[in-house]
């Protein structure tokens, strides 16, 4: 169930709503709702109030990575937006 999440996603935007309880995570394309906020849960020892996801599709790469008469494609991706408990915190980096 760990495996489903693949990385977190730490973007400007993302750090501000860090401070509202908001973290956000790349997860398994077949992942739903449930399966995602039991995974933060168990990973981070947190409690999960809500689970929003999107599903991100791939971009075409330019012409000049054409590989005979294929283009090629960034893969699909997506994303979770988790809310936490008020007063719960995930540290993704560790102070030193």
């Amino acid at each position: 169930m760990i495996g489903i999440l693949k990385r977190p996603i730490v973007t400007e935007k993302m750090t501000d709503l860090q401070e509202k309880g908001f973290y956000a995570f790349e997860v398994e394309k077949t992942a739903n709702k449930i399966v995602i906020a039991q995974a933060v849960e168990k990973k981070f020892h947190v409690t999960v109030l809500s689970v929003r996801t999107s599903v991100h599709k791939g971009k075409g790469k330019s012409q000049m990575t054409r590989k005979g008469r294929f283009y090629g494609r960034t893969p699909l991706w997506k994303k979770a937006v988790v809310r936490l408990k008020e007063g719960d915190k995930i540290e993704f980096f560790e102070n030193t």
